[in-house]
């Protein structure tokens, strides 16, 4: 029986994105060619000064008012003068909004860089655009190309999440931006799969466990466990009691774990591990030994949802292939076909069973131990 809910939405939005791609793609057809490599070989531009403008908080200092630079200015300790030009680029991306000569106020786009608004991406972005995010692009991407060598350690000399450990300022940026992945893929997740087949989620790699808290809001018969690494759930349940959450939070407990070396073990069939957006940071057989260490705490019994963005075979869009570069940068690891995963699987002792449509830019593939059950297909 399939775990597929809102199959009909899913269709729909599967169809407004490709006529989203559509339209993103006619600045290619209708700027001259000339004109539009240099407007995307100066992108960059626009990246940086959003990326001031969220290390200033210009939004929630603006907050719902409308101000002159020279207010602004005062309030974020900046030159008047400098900021007023900032914010006039910005407003002409869209991002503020100039609503008389020399008075700006937040619009759609700059409120979701307000830290306390319910669609913040104020991390993500100053994620990206940290030094240790940035340089790599800048610096050692083309000797990446050449060689095949990852830009992130010819950059800092060390893999991306030992860099991580080593650096708690940047491991809790980077944790934090995570927490907003919700932001950017909305709640399909929780919608468009049935979770009421299970009585436990078991979140493995799921940060602070803001996915499995969701699903836990859903479905008030659910249990979590999120596990991830020690420094990342060490005051994760003071962190969502300080936001306020009550009720579901009594019935999420969390876990050191690592990946490689020990998950959870199911308690149960009515048990389903969730590992989302976390095996694509991984080379092929870090995934098979990731994935072998799930399969083995799960048994012949339970469920395992894989979620991860699916590569198309060819004409891949813009944004799946960005995140594809950025796994390339950053990380060992990649954004993957079906037949990709698939491959993995078998290696890993799992079978496919279903691929789960979101309303969103992911999938959920569903899997279960090989001795469970025949081939499975999607």
């Amino acid at each position: 029986m399939t775990l597929q809910k809102n199959a009909g939405a899913v269709r729909r939005f599967a169809k407004l994105a490709r006529f989203g791609i559509w339209l993103q793609n006619l600045p290619n057809k209708l700027v001259p060619a000339p004109f539009r490599l240099i407007q995307i070989g100066s992108a960059f531009w626009q990246s940086r000064a959003l990326y001031v403008a969220a290390r200033l908080d210009i939004a929630g200092a603006l907050a719902d008012g409308e101000v002159s630079p020279e207010t602004l200015a005062e309030r974020v300790a900046v030159d008047a003068d400098a900021l007023y030009r900032l914010l006039r680029m910005l407003a002409a991306m869209g991002v503020f909004e100039e609503v008389s000569p020399r008075r700006f106020r937040n619009n759609q786009l700059s409120s979701c860089l307000c830290p306390d608004h319910p669609h913040s991406v104020r991390a993500m972005v100053l994620m990206h655009n940290s030094p240790e995010m940035s340089r790599p692009w800048f610096e050692q991407l083309e000797k990446g190309v050449r060689s095949g060598g990852v830009p992130f350690e010819l950059t800092h000399g060390q893999a991306f999440y030992t860099y991580m450990d080593g650096h708690p300022e940047f491991d809790k940026l980077f944790a934090q931006a995570m927490d907003s992945v919700e932001v950017l893929t909305g709640d399909s997740f929780v919608t468009d799969f049935d979770w009421s087949r299970f009585e436990r989620i078991i979140d493995v790699g799921g940060s602070k466990g803001a996915k499995s808290l969701a699903i836990l809001k859903r479905h008030p018969h659910l249990k979590a466990l999120v596990a991830d690494r020690e420094q990342i759930i060490q005051g994760a349940e003071q962190f969502w009691k300080d936001q306020g959450e009550g009720v579901a939070l009594q019935r999420m407990s969390f876990a050191a774990c690592d990946l490689l070396q020990y998950v959870p073990k199911a308690q149960s069939g009515k048990d389903i591990y969730l590992l989302s957006a976390v095996l694509h940071g991984f080379d092929d057989a870090t995934c098979i030994a990731a994935l072998s260490n799930v399969a083995s705490a799960a048994g012949r019994d339970a469920t395992i949802a894989v979620m991860e963005i699916l590569m198309p075979d060819s004409r891949t869009d813009i944004a799946t292939a960005a995140f594809d570069m950025q796994m390339f940068v950053n990380t060992r690891g990649r954004e993957r076909t079906l037949d990709e995963w698939r491959r993995l699987f078998d290696q890993s002792g799992l079978v496919l069973q279903e691929v789960v449509d979101l309303r969103s830019f992911g999938k959920i593939l569903v899997l279960r131990a090989a001795q469970s059950t025949g081939r499975g297909e999607s």
